[in-house]
């Protein structure tokens, strides 16, 4: 049988797919990266793909003039969904899955960086991909924009600071305001690359650091945990699990 292909759409360096990449890789997945990074003129294809997860970055939805690479996959998000292909955008990527879907996108009203509590709402809590999660699960962030819930879309839980944390469109097509792709040495990576330390020093009165690795070092391992059976759920979603063994966290 042939390798399931999925595609992936990176957009900086510091945002990988993390916690992802093993569990895909022991599903057995062929994967392509898209890196906009380095060609944001790039014109990739969906043809022959299974499936299409989109990641984080610093930039907004609406930078096309600086990020070109953001039209272009809105509009591929827009073909994917029609398409009914597995989907799956996580921050930015949930963020352009919004837009391509006809959904309002802005800055929020206070940023999210650090760990915070998201609550399942009834669809949430029934929803076959997130049936590990706690009714109020803690769980990292990192962002300043939020999205409006697109139309025929499904809310599947929210915090007090962004009333959409995650939605279902059409059963295939997931976007997570949250990083459950994240590792300890990634969040560090987060802490101390420039392109948010300039960020965190502007919040300095309500973000701190060291109160992140410390709440880091208590929650990381039941995080990449739930991450492992997460992500092996959407593994299943296309008729493959990882045969690595079951964690014991």
């Amino acid at each position: 049988m042939r390798r399931r292909k999925i595609l992936v759409f990176q957009h900086v360096p510091f945002e990988p797919l993390g916690t992802l990449n093993p569990v895909l890789k022991e599903a057995g997945f062929r994967i392509r990266y898209v890196n906009f990074g380095r060609d944001p003129l790039a014109q990739p294809s969906l043809k022959g793909y299974s499936g299409l997860i989109v990641l984080g970055g610093p930039m907004n939805v609406d930078q096309v003039d600086a990020y070109p690479n953001l039209a272009t996959e809105v509009e591929l998000l827009r073909e994917a969904a029609k398409q009914g292909m597995h989907v799956l955008g996580i921050c930015l990527g949930a963020q352009l899955l919004a837009k391509a879907l006809g959904a309002r996108v802005s800055a929020a009203e206070e940023k999210e960086i650090g760990w915070y509590d998201i609550q399942l709402t009834e669809a949430g809590a029934q929803d076959e991909l997130l049936g590990e999660f706690s009714p109020v699960q803690r769980i990292f962030q990192w962002h300043g924009d939020r999205f409006d819930l697109p139309s025929d879309a499904i809310q599947l839980a929210s915090s007090d600071r962004c009333r959409n944390q995650a939605f279902r469109y059409e059963d295939r097509a997931y976007g997570f305001q949250f990083h459950l792709e994240v590792s300890q040495p990634l969040i560090e990576r987060w802490l101390t690359t420039p392109a948010h330390t300039q960020e965190l020093n502007q919040l300095a009165d309500k973000v701190s650091p060291q109160q992140i690795r410390d709440e880091t070092i208590r929650r990381i391992a039941s995080t990449e945990d739930l991450s492992y059976r997460t992500f092996s759920r959407w593994a299943k979603r296309f008729g493959l699990s990882p045969r690595q063994r079951l964690r014991s966290r």
